[in-house]
């Protein structure tokens, strides 16, 4: 917490229940609350008292959490706003952390998350700078949505596209093939002030080495045998705008030498020319290598390396992000179905629990493919799971005997670790940290995760709003909530 005693907290929410809920859990010695069902209200008493922090469902009655965070924001650059919502898509996270919102929550995730994301934006006010440069504002409802994902993981790439488009800063994108580094890439530039400018992809390894270096800087005529007249370069083409060079862990070392003159310089040649020409292109890497081994081996540059990897933002492979299958699955559905203009199709349950279990070697990439491949064949809109082809390399099988010995050998792992840990209770802490993840598991349902663990609905909720560690609880001004009430889970 800040050195000042006296914390003051405003939360506005269309909901008056959600508002009295959200005010008791926050409820400690030295904090004053502030609730309000209109955004108008919310910031005039912000305005007028000074808070510390504002809190704000995205959709509002009049106006949205996204204008409240902007309005606030252009009144005292130092605001410090946390949103939340049920139903907030991709570009609203990604809009509210361009603008400077400290973090978006699912609403769902708040009576387990809330209170330690409100005591980290304390604790973090006084350590924040005076000003932030502000990115041109993108109007949300032009930027079509392309980049899919509920997950904790996947929310948390969004947020980081929200702040690096802010800068020009290079951003290295890693990732396994399919993941969609590409879509990352575009969405930075489309949150960024060069929005208005020409984003430029470029696949290395799809290019041959000797022609690499004319594609991205330009050749002149009789340069070399087939050149036969001019040609502008990718940097040349995209000036004020963005390059994305995709597998750049595969670029020949001579090509990388003229991009990191480019990168510390801002100047380059075309091949064939004496002229220094001049750049403003914000380069966006892309690899699925491991860059720093290449760079051990002496396959790619170690200071191009560090010029490139300014900022890192890993997407995670499908498998880590499970909750994330049906909604990607529902997705890609709904746009095909558009496509064919014929009725929409839809899956079974059992076609659902399927795509569940496969493991997805090929990322988002094989998982549209194999949507796409199953609406040419099905012979009706209801997808069952025999119309739905998958590889075996992806299936996960084992053998039930040998399931409960890998079980019974972690828990045998536990045990010996939390002995050298005496101050956690290691049957509570089990319980909580067992029913938070099959809760992510399941995709936030609470039904199928209580009944998939064998207890009651109201023990699970108990389990989850559970403060982390007893003592750093005990010593949190904001932990003397009462007990927690179930909120509605966004349909």
């Amino acid at each position: 917490m800040p050195d000042n005693p006296d914390t003051h907290l405003i939360i506005v929410d269309p909901d008056a229940d959600f508002l009295a809920w959200a005010a008791a859990h926050l409820k400690a010695p030295g904090v004053s609350i502030s609730t309000f069902e209109r955004g108008e209200d919310a910031l005039a008493s912000y305005v007028k008292k000074r808070a510390d922090l504002l809190l704000s469902e995205v959709r509002l009655n009049g106006t949205t959490g996204i204008e409240l965070l902007k309005r606030l924001r252009q009144t005292d650059p130092q605001s410090m706003v946390i949103l939340f919502s049920g139903t907030a898509t991709t570009s609203h996270v990604i809009e509210a952390m361009r603008l400077g919102a400290y973090d978006v929550l699912g609403k769902e995730r708040l009576p387990y998350e809330l209170r330690t994301v409100v005591e980290s934006a304390l604790t973090s006010i006084e350590a924040r700078k005076a000003t932030r440069a502000q990115a041109a504002e993108v109007p949300t409802e032009t930027i079509q949505e392309t980049i899919i994902g509920r997950s904790a993981p996947m929310q948390e790439v969004f947020k980081l596209i929200g702040r690096v488009s802010r800068s020009d800063a290079p951003v290295m994108i890693t990732g396994e093939s399919g993941c969609g580094k590409e879509l990352v890439a575009g969405a930075i530039h489309k949150f960024s002030p060069r929005a208005q400018k020409e984003f430029v992809a470029i696949n290395v390894t799809a290019i041959p080495d000797n022609l690499l270096e004319s594609e991205i800087f330009g050749h002149e005529k009789g340069s070399f045998t087939g050149a036969v007249n001019q040609r502008v370069g990718r940097f040349e083409q995209c000036d004020g705008g963005t390059l994305f060079l995709d597998e750049i862990g595969d670029m020949p070392l001579a090509v990388q030498s003229k991009l990191l003159r480019v990168l510390q310089e801002g100047q380059y040649s075309r091949v064939g020319s004496n002229q220094t020409l001049k750049t403003d292109v914000r380069v966006l890497a892309a690899t699925n290598k491991h860059l720093e081994d290449e760079v051990a081996k002496g396959n790619f540059r170690e200071d191009l390396f560090y010029r490139l990897n300014v900022v890192r933002i890993h997407i995670p492979p499908l498998r880590e992000r499970r909750e994330d299958v049906r909604l990607l699955a529902e997705f890609f559905l709904h746009r095909l179905s558009a496509r064919r203009r014929g009725p929409q199709m839809r899956f079974t349950d059992d076609a659902l629990d399927m795509l569940d279990a496969y493991d997805w070697p090929g990322n988002v990439r094989e998982l549209e493919n194999t949507i796409q491949r199953a609406c040419a064949l099905c012979n009706s809109d209801v997808l069952l799971p025999s119309d739905i082809p998958l590889g075996s390399k992806g299936a996960r099988h084992m053998d039930p005997s040998s399931t409960v010995t890998r079980m019974r050998d972690a828990l045998s792992m536990l045990v010996s670790v939390a002995e050298k840990t005496p101050d956690i209770e290691l049957l509570p802490w089990v319980e909580r940290e067992l029913s938070r993840l099959a809760f992510r598991h399941f995709s936030e349902d609470a039904e199928r995760t209580a009944k998939f663990l064998g207890i009651d609905s109201s023990v699970l909720q108990s389990h989850l709003s559970a403060p982390a560690v007893k003592k750093a609880a005990i010593e949190s001004p904001l932990s003397a909530a009462p007990a927690v009430k179930k909120t509605k889970k966004a349909s």
